[in-house]
């Protein structure tokens, strides 16, 4: 965390010292301290935390950190309960990394039903994405489920050619799934592809800096390369 906003500034000054003097009374306070150090409004949200005196620090980049009433330290690092051996900061930040899935434009997503199709899975994909086609010999496997596939092309031009001629092609789940589990190269193809353009600026949006991402129906992300098993136990725990 921290390397988008805040660690270089931190390399800089090589101490974690923000402030001094009067004490800082409340979250706005708090926010205006932050910002002050980090020289632009970077902080999305301020909350007291019943740990230590610690505030969380919500910044407009995802990243969270924790500091005092007084602002003077920033702590880049997790907060664990250790009555409960619960990780409050891991949990915290799953529940900011959550999206509302109702909202979730699937009609932009390659859509594949396989057995019933009661479970849902949505990915935002990069079809040059190594990761990604590892993700799918996984997905491969799985029965009686339902996968979005948003078209993500982030990693080079290459990328966004690949997505337009898949979105274009006459049968997009199988030219997805020709090239993502068996290298066959996309044909070109010609159509209003705009949706590809509006996939960027959505998964910009939602913070999607690395495919595959992944969501599930109740907004959980599942960040990175999901074996098959693990996936199976997370949709066992969908709650709606």
């Amino acid at each position: 965390m921290l390397k988008n906003v805040l660690r270089p500034l931190m390399a800089a000054l090589g101490v974690m010292a923000l402030a001094h003097g009067a004490v800082r009374a409340d979250e706005g306070d708090v926010k205006k301290a932050v910002e002050s150090f980090v020289g632009s409004p970077a902080v999305e949200s301020v909350t007291k935390v019943p740990y230590g005196g610690l505030y969380e620090v919500v910044l407009k980049s995802g990243e969270l950190v924790y500091t005092d009433e007084k602002v003077t330290f920033l702590v880049d690092g997790r907060v664990i309960d250790t009555k409960t051996r619960r990780d409050i900061t891991a949990a915290r930040m799953a529940q900011l990394s959550a999206v509302d899935f109702g909202s979730l434009p699937l009609d932009q997503a390659i859509k594949q039903v396989r057995g019933n199709g009661a479970r849902v899975v949505v990915t935002f994909e990069d079809p040059n994405c190594s990761y990604c086609k590892r993700l799918g010999k996984e997905l491969s496997q799985m029965k009686d489920v339902t996968l979005y596939t948003f078209l993500y092309p982030i990693l080079s031009p290459d990328s966004t050619e690949k997505s337009r001629n898949i979105w274009c092609a006459k049968d997009r789940a199988k030219a997805w799934n020709d090239w993502i589990l068996d290298a066959k190269v996309p044909a070109a193809a010609k159509c209003d592809s705009a949706v590809v353009d509006r996939n960027v600026a959505l998964g910009q949006k939602l913070r999607i800096n690395g495919t595959p991402t992944l969501f599930l129906a109740d907004g959980r992300r599942l960040g990175g390369y999901v074996p098959a098993a693990e996936l199976e136990q997370a949709l066992a725990n969908v709650t709606k």
